[in-house]
């Protein structure tokens, strides 16, 4: 179990990646803070399949776009199981729209989900990481980050700067034995996809166009983030690790 007596906080955790990949770190030993903003039923399913594998979860609902709840969260944290081992900020929101179409409103709402609430949740959660002689931080990311998709331009502007957060964060924590890293995920079949208008021509064109042959799953990107937490993964620092079977090195 490489993740025994660790306590994992997984933003955004109820469904889909953030859903996969509480899972993944709870069958490998840790117990989990399952995180939710929105509808709470999705969130006491992950929780279930927790604690049916033996580890114990905790149910915070907390909007990571409010420095409040941001707090509140880690402190639910530190309430429920004593400290923070492992945070994956995972939650992101965002508006579909062309650049043309896009608003004040709607940029400010995906960069501080999307960006500004790992930042902050990092710095809530780095104190009780040095309590306990260190930790890791991974933060999601996607393609849009550095590639066009269509009617993306707030969200990849978002994963950009979260990508860079992850290159500053990384750089500045690594010397206290914080190590903080990246996964970037390709398409998946998840509930996100339902927010564009077409979602089916965008899954089958990765399809075609994936060389390992289908587009990733949640539970692909859940065990890269597995792996960029243990201890195998100590001198990766600051990267942006792609998940996607090979679709971004095509033409």
């Amino acid at each position: 179990m490489r993740f025994a007596d660790k306590i994992a906080l997984v933003t955004g955790s109820g469904r889909g990646f953030g859903r996969a990949i509480a899972l993944r770190l709870a069958g490998e030993g840790a117990d989990v803070v399952v995180n939710y903003v929105r509808n709470r039923e999705p969130a006491e399913s992950t929780a279930a399949e927790i604690r049916a594998l033996g580890r114990r979860a905790e149910i915070v609902k907390a909007n990571v776009g409010d420095p409040e709840d941001i707090q509140r969260l880690a402190e639910a944290a530190r309430e429920a199981f004593g400290g923070v081992d492992i945070l994956v900020n995972n939650a992101a929101s965002g508006y579909i729209r062309p650049v043309m179409q896009q608003k004040v409103k709607g940029w400010d709402w995906t960069m501080d989900i999307n960006a500004r609430a790992a930042l902050f949740l990092t710095q809530a959660c780095v104190p009780m990481m040095r309590e306990r002689g260190g930790g890791r931080v991974v933060n999601i990311s996607s393609l849009g980050s550095v590639r066009c998709m269509p009617e993306y331009v707030v969200i990849g502007a978002s994963k950009a700067a979260l990508e860079a957060l992850t290159r500053y964060m990384g750089a500045e924590l690594a010397p206290e034995g914080i190590i903080v890293n990246a996964v970037s995920g390709g398409v998946a079949d998840t509930g996100a996809l339902k927010h564009f208008e077409r979602a089916d021509q965008m899954l089958s064109y990765s399809r075609e166009r994936t060389p390992a042959g289908r587009i990733i799953t949640p539970p692909d990107l859940a065990g890269v983030v597995a792996f960029l937490c243990s201890a195998d993964a100590s001198m990766i620092v600051g990267q942006v690790v792609v998940v996607d079977g090979g679709y971004s090195v095509m033409m």
